[in-house]
Order: structure tokens, then C-alpha cells, then sequence
């Protein structure tokens, strides 16, 4: 047994079929995320715990440099094993990263796995960042899409058909600017930072199986956007934005609606609404405004661990973040 870096070929996929086949696979630590992140500028690393030829579990490392040749060190939704109980397997290959992360200079290693870590040599610790949420939202698309509306609440089913009484219409397009023009909008209403327009716009043009969707006016004019991407069977909505002034027209449920059917076309089992707030959360939680949008379209709350994080170099990471306190 041995832990190796993948990155002939033919390693890659081999990945791609085992990650894809595992049942705690996903969009984080697929190929689809790793060319994605390339188009950033980021490195990416794949481990593998290997038997032989087989792969027993794996993790998708992003790496973020920063200044003075430090690094932070990421393993979204991940590692992803089939170990059964072998946990003290799983803890040497977790081991074996975090011993390469910290000759790499890497500040602290985040891991937010589907499933709960076995314990290891490192101290883990629950992290403050929301990269991934703790709690999301999925529908069954296998249903019928009768079913699908029959099990949203009343008032979702009669938002999407406010919508189409405005003669709301939804397009698919790739016109990036129009939905900048919008997320700029929604982060000022919602007092939220949007990333660079850089990073939509490869999310859109470099992420295999992104898709954008426009809901439009009766005059043609964008009041809405949505951002999304298929990966294997499961679909995924991750951004949206809207023009509030023109909010009695129910756009974006034209558009969650518009984009589940797409999905389901295209084959996909589930719709993962993608973060809501978790259910033991309390009302002032920051994303409970959203998940009353969310919980409009029906769907199974899931739950995951919460991200965990390493601290690698413990007084470098105080002083980093008690610097940014400060300038914040």
C-alpha cells in the first residue's frame, strides 16, 4: 500500500472513473474542478491511497500561494475513500499530505469531507470559513416533473406561475456581462463581496458542464441570472443574481424552475441547490434568507460535517490573522 501523486494520463482516469463511481464523489475533487481551478492559476495535486492498481481513497488538493512563498492548503468536500473501517489506513494517507503541506510552507490545511474523519496524529479544528456549507438542499430529479412541482411548497409553485403570467422568459446564454451587471446589484443590495469577473467568467468558459441561464422581461432586458454545472448525474446551482427593482416578477423562480428541467434533460438524478443554513441554526444565521428562498423549491435537507482545519505554522497563521482584524 502507498499513498502516490496522480498525474500520468492514464492515472487521471482511472481517478476520473473511481471518483465518479465512489458515493461520496463530487464536483470538488473532480477533474472538472481541478481544469477549473488551473484556469485560475492555482495548483492542483491529486492523492491517492493505492493497493496495486487500485485506488482506495483519494483527495483533490487546491493550493492557494500567498506572500512570502506561504501556502493555504484545500481539500474541498474531501478526501473521498472506500475504506470500510480501515480508519487507520485513511489516517496515514491524511498524514502523508499534511507532512507535504508542511514543507510546501502551508499556513493550515482545510478538509470538509461528506462523511466524518478518523482521527489522526494532527489536531483538527472546526474552521470559521464558509467555502463549504454545512447544510444544503437537493431535489430528486428522477421524478416526474409534476411530482417535482407537487412537492415544492405552495408558494414556490405559485411564484414560478407569477412569473410566466409576466411573461418572464428564461434563455440559456453566455453572455457573462449581463450577469456581472446583475451579481454586481445583488452584492450591493445584499451587502456581500462578488469575486473578480475573471472567475465567473472561467467558471462559465473552462468548467466542463457549466451553463448560464437569463431570465428575461417582456421588453427583453436581463432581471436574472443563474449559474450552474452538471458533473456525472448530479447538477449543482451555484451562482444567482437578480434585479431587486423588479422583484414582483418572481424571475428567479422562473429560472430554478427553467434550470431543473434543463438538468433533468441532460440526465441528472439530483439538483443540489447548493448551502443553506442548518437546521439547528439560529435565526440571525447569515444564510437564512436564502434558505427561506430555497426551501420554496421542496427537496431533502442533507447535512455535512463541518469543515475542519490543521494549523501548520500556529504563529505565523495568529499573526496573519490579526493583522487582517485589524485592516478589516
Amino acid at each position: 500500500m502507498e499513498v502516490r501523486m496522480l498525474e500520468a494520463a492514464q492515472d487521471l482516469v482511472s481517478y476520473d472513473a473511481w471518483v465518479c463511481g465512489n458515493p461520496s464523489g463530487n464536483l470538488w475533487q473532480s477533474l472538472q474542478w481541478k481544469k477549473y481551478q488551473a484556469s485560475l492559476g492555482r495548483e492542483t495535486r491529486i492523492y491517492a491511497l493505492m493497493e496495486g492498481t487500485h485506488i482506495l481513497a483519494a483527495a483533490l488538493v487546491v493550493i492557494d500561494r500567498t506572500s512570502f512563498g506561504l501556502s493555504t492548503w484545500d481539500i474541498p468536500r474531501g478526501p473521498v475513500w472506500g475504506l470500510g473501517n480501515r480508519n487507520s489506513d485513511l489516517g496515514h494517507f491524511l498524514e502523508t499530505i499534511v507532512s507535504d503541506a508542511k514543507a510546501n510552507h502551508c499556513l493550515s490545511l482545510y478538509l470538509s469531507p461528506v462523511t466524518l474523519l478518523p482521527a489522526t496524529s494532527y489536531q483538527l479544528a472546526a474552521s470559521s470559513r464558509h467555502e463549504q456549507p454545512a447544510a444544503t438542499r437537493i431535489i430528486d430529479l428522477t421524478l416526474a416533473e409534476e411530482e417535482i412541482l407537487s412537492h415544492m411548497k405552495p408558494k414556490g409553485r405559485y411564484n414560478i406561475s407569477v412569473a410566466g403570467k409576466h411573461g418572464i422568459r428564461v434563455e440559456q446564454s453566455h453572455d457573462i456581462s449581463a450577469f456581472m451587471g446583475l451579481l454586481k446589484q445583488t452584492g450591493q443590495r445584499d451587502n456581500f463581496t462578488i469575486l473578480s469577473a475573471r472567475h465567473y467568467e472561467s467558471f462559465l468558459k473552462e468548467l466542463p458542464g457549466s451553463f448560464l441561464f437569463l431570465a428575461l422581461s417582456q421588453q427583453g432586458v436581463p432581471i436574472a441570472g443563474l449559474l450552474g454545472v452538471i458533473w456525472a448525474s448530479k447538477a449543482y446551482y451555484y451562482y444567482g443574481a437578480s434585479d431587486h427593482a423588479e422583484r414582483a416578477l418572481m424571475a428567479p423562480y422562473a429560472l430554478q424552475w427553467a434550470a431543473m428541467r434543463f438538468c433533468k434533460a441532460q440526465g441528472c438524478t439530483s439538483y443540489d441547490l447548493l448551502g443553506v443554513s442548518p437546521p439547528d441554526a439560529q435565526p440571525d444565521h447569515p444564510w437564512q434568507g436564502v434558505s427561506t428562498f430555497k426551501e420554496k423549491f421542496g427537496g431533502q435537507v442533507v447535512t455535512y460535517p463541518q469543515e475542519q482545519q490543521i494549523v501548520l505554522r500556529p504563529r505565523t497563521y495568529k499573526l496573519l490573522q490579526l493583522k487582517r482584524k485589524l485592516l478589516g
